[in-house]
């Protein structure tokens, strides 16, 4: 104690109280840029950041690679499921997933392609040659309710339900735009995901432009976070890529043809930053977690050691560390999550034509078959997203488009499209051979996933 009270004591070049003052600045400023640091680290609604504090977040980009791949340790993303049950609609309840498709080609197609100048190359199928229109054409009919249908003569709007005359009067019926936009006011509807979400993304554009005027809407160049803007409504239908949820390695909107798949299994901080803040979200993940095996890099791992797990195990990490933000942070009151079901590929034409060679080229009908089921479409991928969906309640609401689409063989581009890599003499002879079964043209079945979302709206 002597020795302490003869240091304060001595004899100072500076007055106590302005060194106190000084001091207290110093360690403010100090405080202020940790948390300034902390808070740009965890996100401000980050919900695993605590273990992570003591270390340098992994950041990825389509340069990263592994330093060494080991065998997946069995390691979980920390997500404690609360066990809800599902949100019953109850019995009377439309099941606006279940039906038909109606040749109607007097109420279709919603747009025209040529009239949307925000059209994408990879779906505008008239525009790359094809000329069989059909696909344009198909309505979806639920088998004990209608969707919602507007009229433009009145401009009012109806819900038919069960007990009512299904299918009837169709005629005069058509999307309603301001409507869609009046749900939309002052808000951010974001589609987050793959380039199947940026086909709905686009799809809702088109639908949705035509009421605006061209001076009073801005489309923001390809990137990231791509945004069309409705200056009247105060509103933005964006997209956001995103194809497997969580920070990876193919997360450049351009460039993400890569070798390997790298994630991040328990981070979502590029993506997250961009999308928490929007009002209505509708997520989707499937098609890439189908290209073998993926790495895992952990957020916490400092020497670049990647985990390798098959493509299911990889995707189950990616929804529950998705699902973790969702049950953490998201009040369905104030904020509406859509998650879209798989959407499903017609690679072998022998599952619909047994016998058959081939797969969705020169296609120009509907399946008509019944709960048809192909092998584009995964049972246990869609069982394991139903056991985490289940987990969140009312949080998310399903956007079921997988037993739907699986009916449209005929709705793919196939050769319909632009294609950006050259072609070779020996695929030009033989169309299948190079033929997209995986994306669908416009107008035409990603119209119906959001006249869905609307209905659900």
């Amino acid at each position: 104690m002597g020795q302490a009270w003869k240091w304060s004591r001595r004899r100072s070049h500076f007055p106590l109280i302005p060194l106190a003052f000084m001091v207290f600045i110093a360690a403010t400023i100090l405080y202020n840029e940790l948390k300034i640091q902390r808070i740009h680290l965890q996100g401000p609604h980050n919900p695993y950041p605590k273990h992570r504090r003591n270390f340098s977040p992994v950041i990825l980009d389509r340069f990263t690679t592994c330093n060494s791949t080991v065998k997946y340790s069995g390691r979980k993303v920390g997500w404690t499921e609360s066990g809800r049950s599902p949100v019953a609609r109850g019995v009377n309840a439309c099941n606006v997933f279940s039906g038909n498709w109606v040749f109607d080609n007097s109420s279709y197609p919603l747009y025209n392609e040529s009239d949307c100048p925000y059209m994408s190359d990879q779906l505008a199928c008239h525009k790359h040659g094809r000329f069989d229109l059909g696909y344009q054409y198909w309505r979806w009919q639920p088998y004990r309710c209608n969707l919602k249908r507007c009229f433009i003569r009145t401009g009012s709007c109806e819900n038919l339900m069960i007990g009512a005359a299904f299918d009837r009067d169709f005629d005069g019926t058509r999307w309603n735009v301001t409507e869609m936009w009046e749900k939309l006011r002052g808000k951010r509807l974001m589609f987050v995901g793959d380039s199947l979400n940026r086909g709905q993304w686009i799809s809702m554009v088109c639908l949705l432009q035509s009421v605006i005027p061209a001076e009073k809407r801005s489309m923001s160049p390809n990137a990231h976070l791509t945004v069309f803007r409705a200056e009247e409504y105060n509103a933005s239908v964006e997209f956001l890529w995103a194809p497997l949820l969580v920070d990876s390695n193919s997360d450049d909107p351009v460039n993400h043809r890569l070798s390997e798949r790298i994630i991040c299994p328990d981070s979502m901080r590029r993506h997250l930053s961009k999308w928490e803040n929007a009002d209505i979200l509708v997520f989707n993940t499937y098609l890439w977690w189908r290209q073998g095996p993926v790495k895992l890099l952990w957020s916490s791992e400092e020497n670049g050691v990647c985990e390798e797990l098959d493509g299911l195990g990889a995707m189950e990490l990616a929804m529950k560390t998705w699902a973790k933000w969702v049950d953490s942070y998201v009040d369905p009151l104030k904020k509406r999550v859509f998650f879209v079901t798989m959407s499903p590929t017609h690679l072998w034409s022998r599952e619909w034509n047994p016998g058959s060679e081939g797969n969705c080229y020169n296609q120009n009908t509907p399946i008509n078959l019944e709960t048809y089921w192909g092998s584009g479409s995964d049972l246990p991928t869609m069982r394991m997203v139903q056991d985490i969906l289940s987990q969140l309640g009312s949080k998310v609401t399903v956007l079921n488009i997988t037993q739907l689409s699986e009916y449209r063989k005929d709705g793919h581009p196939s050769i319909y499209r632009k294609f950006w890599e050259t072609l070779s003499p020996e695929q030009l002879a033989n169309p299948e051979s190079y033929s997209d079964c995986i994306h669908w043209c416009l107008p035409g079945v990603p119209d119906v996933w959001n006249q869905l979302l609307f209905h659900l709206l």
